[in-house]
């Protein structure tokens, strides 16, 4: 097993020298702010993005392909957006940005770089099926939390990454990951994704989906139906073998499924519609690697 000699820095140094290298491209932060703003336009969204010409080309090949069946090819954004409307095009556009934090990939142990992304995308479609179920409004920023859920865990990945390690070798199904982090590194990836989440001004709503998407007992606030969907997507995934680290460590309240009118039949029908949607949405999980 790995050993350490220097200690993990806290987690308001880490936070900063995040912040210092800014880890998501500014064009992406740009992006989800204009797609929050109800007064931006079609526009200023194309504007927002049309400096990062490969983003760009991934989101209209992602618009293009089989998961939309167009019967006309769409050449341009401004088209992208009066089609599928400001928030997907926002999505995709998240998409593709996250997934260049990925560009490498590494195995250490059960845990590959690749799986970690297949469950953030996979975690995204699930909570949206999850909200569509439940008739909610906001659908399409559900499957942003989603896909956003575990930002921590890259984050230490790329920035405490030895830590990190000692982490992955020290996993125990008995215990849950964030007991596991605190233990090494003095917080967990809930709370790292939430400072940074929270100091690249990302949107309430995504905030405290990755703050309290292990913990939504605690939550009490607007959004608390929104993180019981992420999480029970993120069981989901997991026991379809489609975790964040290799293990599946979720564990869910029961609490979750009674505030969500769920029970086991609906679970099932759930991940059998999951499997659908996978499939539907196959080019999300190849944006991995894409140019």
């Amino acid at each position: 097993m790995l050993e350490l000699r220097t200690a993990p820095p806290s987690l308001a140094q880490l936070t900063r020298r995040i912040n210092d290298v800014s880890t998501l491209p500014q064009v992406a932060l740009r992006v989800m702010r204009v797609a929050e703003d109800p007064n931006a336009t079609a526009a200023d969204l194309k504007a927002a993005m049309e400096i990062d010409a490969p983003l760009c080309a991934r989101v209209l090949r992602s618009v293009n392909s089989s998961a939309y069946a167009l019967r006309t090819k769409i050449t341009n954004l401004q088209q992208a957006v009066a089609y599928l409307g400001m928030k997907q095009v926002r999505n995709l556009a998240m998409t593709a940005s996250v997934s260049r934090l990925f560009k490498h990939e590494e195995t250490i142990g059960r845990y590959r770089r690749r799986d970690l992304w297949r469950h953030l995308v996979a975690t995204g479609i699930c909570a949206r099926l999850i909200a569509t179920r439940l008739k909610l409004t906001r659908f399409e920023d559900v499957f942003l939390a989603g896909l956003l859920h575990d930002v921590g865990l890259i984050l230490e990945d790329q920035y405490v990454h030895q830590h990190f390690v000692l982490v992955l070798q020290t996993l125990d199904e008995g215990k849950a990951l964030c007991e596991i982090e605190r233990q090494h590194l003095g917080f967990d990836h809930t709370t790292l994704g939430w400072q940074v989440a929270e100091s690249w001004g990302f949107p309430d709503l995504i905030t405290d989906v990755i703050r309290h998407h292990h913990r939504s007992d605690s939550y009490e606030g607007e959004h608390r139906t929104v993180i019981h969907c992420v999480e029970l997507a993120n069981l989901i995934c997991s026991c379809k073998g489609m975790s964040s680290v290799g293990f599946s460590l979720v564990r869910l309240s029961p609490q979750v499924l009674r505030d969500l009118s769920l029970n086991r039949q609906d679970l099932s029908v759930l991940a059998e519609d999951l499997d659908r949607e996978i499939q539907r949405n196959s080019g999300l999980f190849d944006e991995v690697g894409a140019g």
